[in-house]
């Protein structure tokens, strides 16, 4: 009996696959973004079966979270399917990152061994690594996540990193849609606001490289000193050339918002001062002014209001106009759940 077939179907099977992660927006083609807010849409407007039923994601949060863990696990259920959720600060030890360490620092176990095992146990690994925060240089290279995807057997999904917060730009791009009809040409703000504990970049990055690839009108609005990330700005302003979008930063706060239809209101480190808390605060302390109110918005054209929150309230914008109908914010939240779906969806249905 000729056995061979039987042997190529076997040595198919044992073929190391390799998942699609989800490390940064860019991993998805525009076609497929395009898919994805058009079915997250219909999930949002039809409801949601289960099509995920008998499949597990693993959430590892290695620092805080609200919207993205409570919109992970809902989606998942109401997807018909599980999640097993791990906290770094109660649930597990220090993990090893660095290839070829001999480890005898605080880590007792490698994220290559890691990752291995939970590969066995869940079809997914949605993370949230937490930056060292001493310098941009290294924290940008996004080490953590993509040591994760390097080992992981199953898609590896960002749950913001310093660099890239992919799942919050779907959910922007889908609330941007539902706001403006066709984004090709519409004019986005992004304002930079006072905060005492501003985050990383990762949500501005993941957003202008989003809508500028839709074609958006895009300028960004900040101090001096709150630049971008330099290679994340070259990236945006190259895709500008070949969208029919177009990229402007360091803008003042009036002229960044004056004619914009939707404003989005955001408080970022100063990557000159990264790893210097005490040089941070300083340079801080000298921004007065740098929030939205309705005099601001009354700039645009129209304005509607977009922040991703946590948004600290009559410091970073007001309360009249979070709480009027300018504000979008509760929608965008919610499209936290319908995009995530359909993320979920494409990833692991087939």
């Amino acid at each position: 009996m000729d056995t061979a077939p039987a042997r190529i179907r076997l040595a198919r099977m044992s073929e190391k696959r390799v998942p699609q992660h989800l490390i940064r927006l860019n991993d998805l083609s525009p076609q497929q973004v395009d898919d994805l807010l058009e079915l997250s849409t219909r999930l949002k407007r039809k409801g949601t079966r289960a099509e995920l039923a008998g499949r597990t994601v693993g959430l590892l949060f290695f620092r805080g979270s609200l919207r993205t863990r409570a919109s992970f696990e809902a989606a998942m259920v109401q997807l018909g399917g599980n999640t097993i959720n791990l906290t770094a600060a109660s649930d597990f030890w220090d993990l090893e990152v660095r290839e070829g360490a001999v480890m005898d620092g605080r880590a007792p176990e490698h994220i290559r061994d890691a990752a291995a095992v939970l590969s066995s146990y869940v079809n997914a690994l949605a993370i949230r690594p937490k930056p060292a925060g001493r310098s941009w240089a290294e924290d940008r290279k996004d080490s953590e996540i993509r040591s994760w995807a390097d080992h992981a057997r199953v898609p590896v999904i960002n749950m913001e990193s310093a660099l890239w917060h992919p799942l919050q730009a779907l959910a922007d791009l889908m609330t941007l849609r539902e706001t403006l009809g066709d984004v090709r040409g519409k004019r986005l703000s992004v304002v930079w606001t006072h905060s005492p504990t501003p985050a990383t970049p990762a949500v501005v990055h993941s957003l202008v490289h989003g809508a500028v690839r839709a074609g958006m009108h895009v300028r960004v609005a900040h101090p001096q000193g709150y630049e971008l990330d330099t290679h994340v700005l070259e990236e945006v302003s190259t895709l500008a050339k070949s969208s029919g979008g177009s990229f402007e930063t360091g803008l003042p706060l009036i002229e960044g918002v004056r004619g914009s239809h939707v404003v989005y209101a955001r408080s970022w480190e100063s990557l000159e001062d990264y790893g210097n808390p005490t040089l941070a605060a300083s340079r801080r302390s000298r921004q007065q002014g740098w929030a939205v109110d309705e005099r601001l918005m009354a700039q645009g054209a129209d304005a509607r209001l977009m922040h991703a929150m946590p948004v600290r309230r009559n410091l970073e914008v007001t309360d009249e106009v979070l709480d009027g109908p300018r504000s979008l914010i509760v929608q965008q939240a919610e499209n936290r759940l319908h995009s995530q779906k359909a993320l979920l969806t494409h990833m692991l249905r087939g």
